[in-house]
């Protein structure tokens, strides 16, 4: 089975790409939904125990765990060390359960990939591309965002150049979903040939 990491930068479609994998029979794992359900089960303990008062009802409130952590990097680095593992932990199951299902490709969404050092998780890697201004463009109309938290984002992710370079495969979804669904089908379509 080939371990396929997807990642890319804020705004440039990376759920969107996850999800094409999805729809053409690819089993995905989320990161960032690991994370959810790791805050309303294992992880919650943990984080209430690290960050007294940020569990109400047995799940994390992320407004209130912001508070403890967002511009201390010490507290986010005791977060990352509780999360970190557990969302690891979650998506070597899940690698686990796709072998024994015998898929022939499975992807890690992993936002933060290369930021991670998560590279030799993975055996091939896509980037999920626009240009700056489509990037901008998607970022600032999400809700709370602000042209100054999306630069403080920016200033912590490599750079999408960068990944660029990097990457085996890149999907540009600037120009529109159909272009990004055939180049999902063509990575696919590399990653099985010869195989039953």
């Amino acid at each position: 089975m080939i371990v396929l990491g997807l990642t890319g930068s804020i705004g440039m479609g990376k759920s969107t790409t996850a999800r094409m994998f999805a729809e053409a029979g690819v089993p995905v794992h989320d990161s960032d939904e690991a994370v959810h359900r790791l805050y309303a089960g294992d992880a919650a303990p943990l984080i209430e125990a690290a960050f007294s008062g940020t569990v109400k009802d047995g799940t994390v409130d992320r407004t209130e765990l912001a508070r403890h952590v967002l511009g201390d990097a010490a507290a986010l680095k005791k977060l990352e060390g509780i999360i970190h593992p557990l969302v690891r932990a979650d998506a070597n199951a899940f690698l686990e359960r796709s072998r024994a299902a015998g898929a022939l490709i499975a992807v890690l969404d992993i936002p933060l990939l290369f930021e991670t050092n998560g590279r030799g998780r993975v055996d091939k890697v896509v980037v999920v591309t626009a240009s700056p201004e489509i990037q901008r463009e998607r970022v600032l109309v999400r809700p709370g965002m602000t042209e100054q938290k999306f630069e403080a984002i920016l200033a912590k992710q490599v750079p999408d150049a960068e990944k660029r370079a990097r990457a085996d495969y890149i999907v540009d979804t600037g120009q529109g979903l159909e272009p990004a669904r055939a180049a999902v089908q063509a990575i696919i379509a590399d990653l099985t040939v010869g195989k039953p």
